[in-house]
């Protein structure tokens, strides 16, 4: 075996036990989930702030993590500067660029370009004991003892009504966005879904499980003409809309998750006008 031929056969060992090595945690970090909002309830005990079209991240001190447990491979450099605190947030390109994001984020081994794009949005210190307000204030004042280019905070503000909420969400959404997020100021963090972070969309979304494919017609003849999926309560439907010509050549797999919109609920707890949005990744 000549020494080219060796250092060849070593450069894939080594890549080999790095993909091994980069399987998902066996404890996934136990992050807060939101509840959908509703008007009844007193805006003056929330922080608003936008809801970002990212990834969420965990970031322990020493690497960032997805809900799932798995290692986000983030260069050394774009993590430098980074506290030792944990923090919640998400990774960020910007508006509308949830694809590209995923695509970067993914990778085992990271394109350095695609991740000068990516920030990390910060908006929770998780092993604080102390409510949000508090915790808030924390984060303000450790942000001004950071140097790093890769890390924000992301803003936080009050809103004195329901009518201001949809104003604001109202300018959110023309602009790209995808919605609002509310932070009851006395909470504290804890894992699982709260009803002491809301989300505001103009629409909800939920997961389903792909089970089904069903072939189009017409314009779609050859292709994928709509799914049949199933919620977690065992009931299913159909979904026809939402996907683009790329999505309908390359379906969603049976067996995988989805993530779709809709509009409420029938009176048989069908989701209305159910749109699909994306595949959910394993992040």
């Amino acid at each position: 075996m000549d020494m080219s031929h060796n250092n060849r056969w070593m450069a894939s060992l080594f890549y080999l036990l790095l993909v091994c090595c980069s399987s998902p945690q066996a404890s996934p970090p136990g992050v807060m989930l939101a509840k959908v909002y509703a008007q009844d309830i007193d805006l003056h005990d929330y922080w608003v702030s936008e809801k970002l079209d990212g990834v969420r991240a965990y970031w322990d001190g020493r690497q960032l993590k997805s809900r799932q447990g798995n290692i986000y491979h983030a260069p050394a450099w774009f993590t430098k500067g980074f506290p030792e605190q944990p923090l919640d947030g998400e990774l960020w390109i910007g508006r509308g660029a949830f694809e590209p994001l995923v695509g970067t984020v993914r990778k085992q081994m990271p394109n350095h370009d695609e991740w000068r794009q990516v920030s990390y949005k910060v908006f929770d210190l998780p092993t604080s004991n102390a409510p949000f307000t508090e915790r808030l204030s924390i984060l303000k004042q450790l942000f001004e003892r950071l140097g790093s280019p890769y890390i924000e905070l992301v803003e936080q503000f009050i809103l004195p009504d329901h009518q201001a909420l949809m104003q604001r969400l109202k300018q959110v959404i023309a602009a790209g966005g995808e919605g609002l997020m509310l932070h009851r100021e006395s909470s504290l963090y804890q894992s699982g879904r709260s009803s002491d972070l809301l989300k505001v969309k103009p629409y909800q979304d939920a997961e389903a499980v792909v089970v089904k494919h069903l072939p189009g017609k017409g314009k779609y003849a050859g292709m994928l003409g709509s799914i049949e999926v199933e919620i977690a309560d065992g009931k299913r439907f159909r979904i026809g809309s939402g996907f683009s010509d790329r999505e309908r050549q390359n379906s969603p797999a049976v067996g995988s998750t989805i993530t779709y919109k809709f509009h409420g609920l029938t009176g048989n707890g069908i989701p209305r006008f159910a749109s699909f949005l994306r595949i959910r990744k394993g992040y």
